[in-house]
């Protein structure tokens, strides 16, 4: 069972979800990209029941609201939530727990507040998104942030309204990586019913952001992480990390630095599966997920 939650921001709510008791060691819970806290619906039943786990939905997404006309939603907006989310629960130390997006968003909340946090979970993640190497390309990717919010502002077009069957439908194109049952649990939150049919919840603003880094602050960052990591990856997820390597010199840095100074406190698991196998297989890394959040001063044994 779980119980809904909702804190007062300046332009509305962010709402979460909560399971387990309120005075168990608190995991926050960051969902991915136009995704909801429903997420972590088949994950978090099957991990530690002394943890209390609230899973947050950010601003624009789920049942929070959205941000004010004319903002738009910067990375660091989804780093405020998290701060935000921290404070109304009065945590002062907690683990992070963060899938695709959710994890760049954990990344850097553990980059900005280290002493926040005791452990920090990615799934399908590896802390942060990469910057473009090339300048212009770097040029280009900020112009297009602008000019997509800008033609969204100028469209002003009301949300589509869909039958159940056509908004899954939608959602499963959208994403390969979802099964059916998987894509009708984020349409449980994702979606509200109208008398023309359900319209999804997110904001079309949230395209508009990024946040990202070179290689060499990458690096840098991670070295810094003082609290331990677990990051999982799938075999058949979005980074397939047996290809990446030839794919970019970002992913051959980022194993050079797991290998040597990180690998004391960084471990990256790699499990069979899809970008969502922590929705669709949850089984496959519950385990590896409870043993490293009860593993107390030693590494957790994988």
């Amino acid at each position: 069972m779980f119980s809904e939650l909702k804190f007062p921001v300046p332009w509305g709510h962010v709402a979460a979800k909560a399971w387990g008791p309120s005075d168990g060691h608190p995991v926050l819970c960051l969902h991915g990209w136009l995704d909801n806290a429903n997420t972590f619906d088949k994950l978090i039943p099957l991990l530690p029941r002394g943890c209390y786990y609230v899973a947050m939905d950010f601003s624009g997404h789920g049942l929070s609201s959205h941000r004010p006309a004319g903002s738009p939603y910067y990375f660091l907006d989804y780093v405020s939530d998290v701060r935000r989310v921290a404070a109304a629960l009065q945590w002062r130390r907690f683990t992070l727990m963060g899938h695709s997006m959710g994890g760049s968003v954990a990344g850097m909340f553990c980059f900005l507040y280290p002493e926040m946090v005791d452990k920090l979970i990615l799934l399908e993640n590896l802390g942060f998104l990469l910057d473009p190497e090339d300048t212009e390309a770097w040029l280009k990717s900020k112009r297009m942030v602008i000019d997509r919010l800008l033609s969204l502002e100028a469209k002003q077009q009301t949300p589509k309204a869909r039958s159940p069957e056509a908004a899954l439908q939608r959602l499963l194109e959208a994403n390969s990586h979802l099964t059916a049952e998987g894509g009708a649990i984020l349409l449980q939150r994702g979606a509200t019913e109208t008398p023309a049919g359900l319209v999804y919840n997110r904001d079309m603003r949230v395209r508009t952001s990024r946040e990202s880094f070179t290689v060499e602050q990458c690096v840098k960052l991670l070295q810094k992480i003082q609290d331990r990591v677990l990051i999982i990856i799938a075999q058949d997820g979005l980074l397939v990390p047996h290809k990446l390597h030839s794919r970019n010199q970002f992913v051959k840095a980022l194993q050079e630095a797991f290998e040597s100074t990180l690998k004391e406190h960084i471990q990256l698991v790699e499990v069979p599966g899809s970008h969502f196998v922590h929705l669709n297989e949850p089984e496959v890394v519950s385990g590896i997920i409870s043993n490293f959040l009860t593993a107390q001063n030693a590494r957790a044994r994988l």
